[in-house]
């Protein structure tokens, strides 16, 4: 999965194999054997990919990110922040970009809504909460 993920940030910001080696600090050969799934990068080249590519390390390893999925993304507020995989507790890692966009931090509460044909879809609990209490104000409270 980094394998497709190298090459497809890579391309997503319009690098050559070459000038994204000169970026690193390393070969040509060493970005090709990283891309076709023959060598892996280290750690220290992991973090300066995410940083480069602002992913965090956990996406740039275990999410499918594609070039569709990050090709104009950002068009009228509407995101694709690329694919995560569901662990085996049901678990998923919200993608980094999301978090910023979105102002998640670890701590918030999120409510999961679904619909059977439309799909799931989470939100803040605390924009609900924010969003009733406008709806239905205490007393001796405008709402504004």
């Amino acid at each position: 999965m980094i394998d497709m993920n190298l090459k497809n940030l890579r391309k997503k910001h319009n690098l050559s194999q070459e000038k994204l080696a000169e970026k690193l600090g390393v070969s040509r050969q060493a970005v090709a054997k990283w891309e076709n799934g023959d060598a892996l990068p280290d750690i220290i080249n992991c973090q300066k990919l995410s940083e480069l590519y602002k992913v965090s390390i956990d996406e740039l390893v275990n999410c499918e990110i594609s070039v569709d999925d990050v090709k104009g993304a950002e068009k009228d507020g509407k995101h694709i922040f690329g694919a995560v995989t569901v662990g085996e507790r049901g678990q998923i890692v919200i993608p980094i970009k999301a978090r910023e966009v979105f102002d998640i931090h670890p701590g918030d509460k999120i409510l999961i809504l679904g619909d059977e044909a439309q799909g799931i879809a989470l939100v803040k609990l605390k924009w609900i909460s924010d969003f009733t209490n406008k709806i239905f104000p205490k007393k001796g409270d405008t709402g504004e």
